[in-house]
């Protein structure tokens, strides 16, 4: 399921975008199945835990979806923001300033003034920006993938509680399956980072147990 998700929204989503929505459902469903293990005992309630980590997810992976919104709100804006900035800019000097601080700070040193100009007489010739920011298409399309991601990502740890009858053991399958999607996880990570990707793997294994281990001692 988590394939066919993010096969849906690989072209609205970015791949940090979709392994950290993975990492954040997966570290969430693994502290609640952690943290019932370890107050219950060897009595673990299947039920009650299948229920609590599926609904958790479902209910941040919304949370998520409408923190994307407002995400792409504010950039929208802010470019909105630095068009308007540009075009009523007093002088060229200024319109050029302003672009070069609009630009990433690797880049703002590269283009010369000519190239400056030049962007600066296209944006001028660009129709007139919207009043204010809207959501599209694509950004619902964005935050419904978020959603699904959060919540699909859960049922790779909970599975092993339908298919076998020792709760305990089940436990213990689904650690293990936990480790091998963190590991996945910053494998790709690491992949789209420039890391090396074993390495990285490995170190998302011990930063995904060490965040779980935390949120188990605080209360889960």
């Amino acid at each position: 399921m988590s394939e066919v998700s993010e096969s849906l929204f690989a072209n609205v989503l970015d791949p940090m975008e979709r392994i950290s929505e993975t990492l954040f459902g997966l570290i969430m469903a693994l502290t609640f199945i952690c943290s019932l293990g370890v107050a219950t005992g060897a009595d673990i309630n299947v039920q009650t835990m299948l229920i609590g980590a599926l609904g958790c997810n479902l209910a941040w992976g919304i949370v998520d979806g409408g923190l994307y919104l407002l995400a792409r709100i504010n950039d929208r804006g802010a470019k909105i923001l630095t068009l308007r900035a540009i075009r009523r800019a007093p002088d060229a000097e200024t319109a050029r300033r302003v672009i070069a601080e609009a630009l990433p700070e690797e880049l703002s040193a590269i283009p010369p003034a000519e190239q400056l100009e030049s962007m600066r007489q296209r944006l001028q010739q660009m129709p007139e920006a919207s009043p204010g920011p809207r959501l599209t298409k694509r950004d619902w399309t964005g935050a419904l993938g978020l959603c699904l991601l959060s919540f699909v990502s859960t049922f790779p740890v909970v599975i092993p509680f339908l298919v076998l009858s020792d709760a305990r053991l089940a436990l213990r399958v689904s650690y293990a399956v936990a480790i091998v999607m963190l590991f996945c996880c910053g494998y790709v990570f690491g992949f789209h980072s420039g890391l090396r990707p074993w390495a990285t793997g490995l170190a998302m294994v011990a930063v995904g147990s060490a965040l779980v281990g935390v949120a188990v001692a605080l209360g889960g």
